[in-house]
């Protein structure tokens, strides 16, 4: 979900940001529809970023993609960023004992990005897109974020639509609401199915020096190899793995004071 700003900048920035929701290329007209604007503000964007580079434009359908410059802006935040370099040994450690693929995200927007991955040996595994925005409420990466967030912006989250991505994805605000205070008692989520068909994921969230939710750390594989004995064996491992990441940044470790909801 992305929050529509009333200034050029917010503008832009929301511009910028649908390509990378989904689409690799995306129209004049889709990107107006989406955020309730003109087609005359978005071109005046869209022509500015392809003359820095931001954007290429495509002869063909006159749609428009991400291009050089945002290449090197995301190769460079991947490069310098802090939360990557901290948790690339944990993310090793994690998928050698479990023979799955460990999964680094990180809380980008309104959504999360997966950041990093290391793939499982194994033939048939998960492998995650970086760098694409999910939205928080599907998928156990995505949840374990949304569960530590401050009260307000849960709120905001559950009285937005919840889209499916797939026919397991939660979309009932009170049915979600109770899976974020159970993610808030326990430390962890999990997920099957919910952002990708015969899939499943455990993982558990990772805090800054200041005890904000900024990311997660998540083991995910085949549903048919996640199972709940698979959980049981693993959840103390994860837990563990993404308390090292939240104290590498200066947190002091464990699950920041408990959240208290308000009322809707």
């Amino acid at each position: 979900m992305v929050t529509q700003g009333t200034t050029s900048a917010d503008r832009a920035a929301d511009i910028l940001l649908l390509f990378v929701d989904g689409d690799e290329t995306l129209g004049v007209s889709k990107i107006a529809r989406d955020l309730d604007l003109s087609k005359a503000v978005v071109h005046r964007v869209l022509t500015s970023f392809v003359d820095r580079g931001l954007l290429v434009s495509g002869s063909a359908d006159r749609g428009y993609s991400l291009g050089p410059a945002a290449a090197a802006l995301g190769a460079r935040a991947l490069r310098t960023s802090p939360l990557r370099e901290v948790a690339r040994p944990v993310l090793e450690e994690i998928a050698r004992l479990t023979d799955e693929t460990a999964t680094l995200s990180a809380l980008v927007g309104g959504g999360r990005v997966y950041l990093d991955q290391i793939e499982s040996p194994r033939d048939i595994k998960m492998v995650v897109e970086l760098g694409r925005r999910f939205p928080l409420h599907s998928g156990s990466s995505g949840r374990c974020i949304l569960a530590f967030l401050p009260p307000e912006q849960i709120e905001d989250a559950l009285t937005h639509e919840l889209p499916p991505l797939t026919s397991q994805t939660i979309t009932d605000p009170a049915v979600l609401g109770d899976v974020l205070e159970q993610i808030r008692r326990e430390g962890y989520s999990q997920s099957r199915g919910e952002r990708q068909e015969d899939a499943a994921s455990m993982a558990a969230p990772i805090f800054d020096l200041d005890g904000r939710v900024v990311g997660s750390l998540s083991v995910c594989g085949p549903a048919h190899r996640i199972t709940e004995t698979f959980r049981q064996t693993h959840t103390d491992l994860i837990v563990a793995a993404s308390d090292r990441v939240s104290r590498a940044l200066g947190w002091r470790g464990g699950l920041p004071d408990p959240i208290v909801r308000k009322n809707p």
